[in-house]
């Protein structure tokens, strides 16, 4: 039987996630959790859709062997090709991540906001509806963000090529008359520094980090999960990156985020998956 105490699992094809799990932290300081980092295999944006499935379910399962309560999908690209069938296999709870196209077509005075996603999410079927959902009241300028996470990934939050890579992709955006930009990957939320100082107050940044948390915390309550408040949660974390040195990112990103302690290490995790590397 489930305990309140279990652990939260959470899981990115990378360190995109911690921006999710720094924001549930923040809202939920009772709750353990366990994040994954698969770094072995990202980025998913340029993986195939099934691969980007499978992936999903491997890494849920190992979640869920753990002891995982519930599964938080902070990937922008595995929920757009995952969270159904994930829902459909697993008898935890399971939330995930969503663009903030909803938020920017009412948050817009120009009525013209950028989208910042990867190519898989970009692709997504979700996405398509949602920006045709609201399209009546807010034109979408759609980039794909080619070459950020693997920066991100290598704990580069800013500098030369990061700036060069933003500053190439957010200028048609602002020449296109935006004034909201959604980040559409939980990756490009570790950068909205990096564009402030690059732009300013040019853009109003749309990202869902708070609204997962917000999610989380209500989903925990509805099926009587909620931790225990008598002392902080730990948490763990693991990567599918094979050595110490290619773990390292994973501590450099996570150890500047707020709500993380001066000290915390990172170990390696094996989770099998069914199909090939595409």
């Amino acid at each position: 039987m489930m305990t309140r105490d279990a652990p939260i699992g959470v899981f990115d094809s990378g360190l995109g996630g911690l921006s999710v799990l720094d924001a549930m932290r923040a809202r939920l300081p009772n709750e353990s959790m366990v994040y994954i980092a698969d770094s072995g295999y990202a980025p998913y944006g340029e993986k195939t859709d099934a691969f980007i499935r499978q992936r999903s379910k491997a890494i849920a399962d190992w979640l869920v062997e753990r002891g995982a309560k519930m599964i938080v999908v902070a990937c922008n690209t595995a929920t757009t090709h995952a969270i159904g069938y994930l829902r459909s296999s697993l008898t935890v709870p399971v939330v995930g991540v969503e663009p903030g196209v909803k938020p920017a077509a009412f948050a817009t005075v120009s009525g013209i906001a950028g989208v910042l996603a990867t190519a898989a999410t970009l692709r997504s079927d979700r996405l398509k509806a949602l920006i045709a959902e609201h399209e009546a009241r807010c034109r979408f300028v759609c980039q794909a963000g080619h070459g950020l996470v693997e920066q991100i990934e290598q704990g580069r939050l800013d500098g030369a090529i990061v700036d060069d890579l933003l500053t190439r992709y957010l200028t048609p955006m602002a020449n296109a008359g935006a004034d909201t930009v959604i980040l559409g990957s939980t990756h490009f939320a570790l950068l909205a520094a990096t564009v402030r100082r690059l732009f300013g107050n040019r853009f109003a940044l749309i990202e869902t980090g708070s609204a997962i948390a917000r999610r989380v915390q209500a989903l925990l309550h509805e099926a009587s999960l909620t931790a225990h408040a008598h002392a902080p949660g730990s948490v763990e974390y693991f990567s599918t990156a094979h050595s110490a040195e290619q773990r390292q990112p994973l501590v450099a990103i996570a150890s500047r985020l707020p709500m993380s302690g001066p000290q915390l290490s990172v170990a390696y995790a094996h989770i099998a998956h069914a199909l090939a590397d595409a």
